[in-house]
């Protein structure tokens, strides 16, 4: 239970689904864990809830810069150090056709799930770089891997990610800087009870079978499935591992 000891990771959406089961996680393998998030109160409560002295907090907005310098400033400050990274913030949008979509809609998700991932990664390779090397991961999705109709801010933002991990990780390579996208299937989380509402708002419950429908494993995936995906690319076991897309998908994609 120490595939992360001595290393620090920043998590931003840290409060909650994915975040805050890749937070517990690695926690519990030895790392210091700096969990990044907009809510105080739900930042809290994610603490609390994890129980580990090695878990903290900072109060950010993924889509600001100087809100990024400072919460690397403060992982440096608190644990004298930054060695992984999870760009793992982002928002889903309203659920809507291409037409009926309002231009601020489009540009909050491109703000939260594009730019916030180029600020995220922009600030963590000098960080990293001080350190030696380091692991960037991106929280993609499977709509980063086709089309996705109703959602399109969304899907956009997830195939724009991909680009921008690939480039990144041609860049970083020389100064050992890993950077990799987990594209998951729908997940237990908030989000995925957001997007279900919006597609089919007099029977969520509906919505959510047919999703799970689509899915070969036949069930939405835990926080703790894309976690353990994160942990393997954030430790020393991934050493040679750079520039690639892992689907944590349960075949969703297999076609």
């Amino acid at each position: 239970m120490d595939r992360l000891a001595d290393k620090t990771a920043i998590i931003t959406g840290g409060a909650g689904g994915i975040g805050a089961g890749a937070a517990r996680l690695f926690a519990a393998e030895g790392a210091n864990v700096l969990i990044v998030d907009l809510s105080e109160d739900a930042l809290e409560r994610t603490v609390r809830d994890i129980g580990s002295n090695r878990v903290s907090y900072c109060i950010a907005d993924v889509t600001q810069a100087d809100d990024n310098e400072r919460m690397f400033a403060t992982a440096e400050e608190r644990y004298g150090g930054v060695d992984a990274f999870l760009a793992n913030a982002g928002i889903e949008g309203a659920v809507a056709p291409i037409v009926e979509t309002r231009e601020e809609d489009f540009d909050r998700v491109i703000a939260v799930n594009v730019k916030g991932v180029w600020l995220g990664i922009k600030y963590a390779i000098p960080a990293m770089a001080k350190r030696g090397g380091g692991s960037i991961v991106v929280t993609s999705s499977v709509a980063g891997l086709s089309g996705t109709p109703g959602i399109a801010p969304y899907g956009t933002s997830k195939h724009a990610v991909i680009g921008l991990m690939r480039a990144a990780a041609r860049e970083c390579a020389p100064m050992n800087i890993r950077v990799n996208t987990v594209n998951p299937s729908p997940v237990e989380t908030r989000m995925m009870r957001s997007l279900e509402a919006g597609m089919s708002p007099d029977d969520p419950e509906a919505a959510r079978e047919r999703i799970r429908g689509t899915v070969p494993l036949g069930r939405y995936a835990e926080p703790e499935d894309i976690a353990k995906v994160m942990l393997f690319l954030a430790s020393d076991d991934a050493a040679f591992v750079t520039g690639s897309i892992y689907k944590a998908d349960g075949g969703a994609s297999a076609y």
